[in-house]
C-alpha cells in the first residue's frame, strides 16, 4: 500500500487497482487546517457518505467498492474505492442564497452566470435549485465557473450530465433532509469517469464538510443562519442515530468543538 496523496482532511492510498480513502479528524476552514482535530470526525463523515450512497444509487453510481475491506485500524473511517479519471470541476448545487453566491448576486444579479430574480437576500430560498460550479484548484481557492466554462473545459455532453446529476442529488438530499427537519442550503459534489466512461460520484456526499445544513425550525431568511453541525440539534441527530451504536464518533458532530467543521470550499 502506498500513500499517494495527503489532503487537508483525507489521505489517499493506492492498493493494487483500488484506492483507499481515509478520512482524518482534521478540520479545514477555507483551505486552512486548524491545529486541533475533532476526535471521531472522520468516522462521522465516512458513515454519512455511506448512508447517502445507498440512497442515491438510483440516481448515480458511486466509487465505493467496500467499507469493510480496509485495514482494521481504519475501519469505520476508510473506504475502498475504484480509481477514476477525476473531472476537474467542483459541482455545486444551491437551493438557498448565501456565502459567495450571495456576494455574486448582490454584485451582478447572477450566480455563476445564472440570472436570479430581484429582491433576494441572505438565506433566501431560490425559485429552483441552480448549478453553480467552481474550478478544482490544486492550490489556493476554487474560482467560480459558468456552465459555459464547464462545457468549454469538459465538453457539452459531460457538462450537461454533471449539471443534471448534481441537481438530482441535491433534490433527493434536500427532500430526505427536510423530512428530518434539516434544510440543505447547498452542497458540493465531485465526479470522475470509470474505465468504461461511466460518470461516477466520488469523494464524499452530503456531509457537513461539503454542505450547509440549517435547522428548519430556526430558519429565518434575511439573516445568517445557524448551521446545524455547530451545536446539538434533535433533527440532525436522527441522521446520525443509526451509526451511534457502531461508533461514539457521531456524538462529536454535536460538540461545540466541531464548530469549524463546515465545508472548506469557499461557497
Amino acid at each position: 500500500m502506498e500513500l499517494i496523496h495527503s489532503g487537508k482532511v483525507r489521505e489517499v492510498y493506492a492498493d493494487g487497482d483500488d484506492l483507499l480513502l481515509v478520512a482524518s479528524d482534521r478540520v479545514s476552514i477555507y483551505d486552512v487546517v486548524l491545529p486541533t482535530p475533532v476526535p471521531g470526525k472522520g468516522r462521522v463523515l465516512t458513515q454519512l457518505s455511506l448512508w447517502w450512497f445507498d440512497r442515491l444509487a438510483d440516481i448515480t453510481p458511486n466509487h465505493l467498492i467496500s467499507a469493510t475491506d480496509v485495514p482494521a485500524e481504519w475501519l469505520g473511517r476508510a473506504i475502498r474505492c475504484q480509481r477514476l479519471e477525476m473531472i476537474p470541476v467542483e459541482c455545486i448545487a444551491r437551493g438557498y442564497l448565501t456565502g459567495l453566491g450571495l456576494t455574486s448576486y448582490n454584485e451582478t444579479g447572477t450566480v455563476s452566470g445564472v440570472p436570479l430574480p430581484p429582491g433576494l437576500g441572505e438565506a433566501s430560498q431560490l425559485p429552483a435549485p441552480v448549478f453553480t460550479p467552481t474550478t478544482k484548484a490544486a492550490v489556493g481557492h476554487d474560482e467560480p465557473m459558468t456552465y459555459e466554462d464547464v462545457a468549454d473545459l469538459v465538453g457539452a455532453e459531460t457538462a450537461d450530465e454533471l449539471r443534471r446529476v448534481t441537481l438530482e442529488v441535491y433534490r433527493r438530499g434536500s427532500t430526505l433532509a427536510s423530512e428530518r427537519g434539516i434544510i440543505v442550503a447547498d452542497t458540493k459534489l465531485e465526479f470522475g469517469r470509470a474505465k468504461d466512461g461511466t460518470l461516477v460520484l466520488a469523494d464524499e456526499v452530503l456531509t457537513p464538510d461539503s454542505s450547509r445544513f440549517w435547522p428548519a425550525d430556526e430558519y429565518e431568511p434575511g439573516r445568517p443562519q445557524h448551521r446545524a453541525v455547530r451545536a446539538p440539534h434533535p433533527a440532525l441527530t436522527q441522521v446520525y442515530a443509526p451509526y451511534r451504536r457502531r461508533s461514539k464518533a457521531a456524538a462529536t458532530i454535536s460538540n461545540p468543538a466541531a464548530a469549524s467543521s463546515g465545508s472548506s470550499s469557499q461557497r
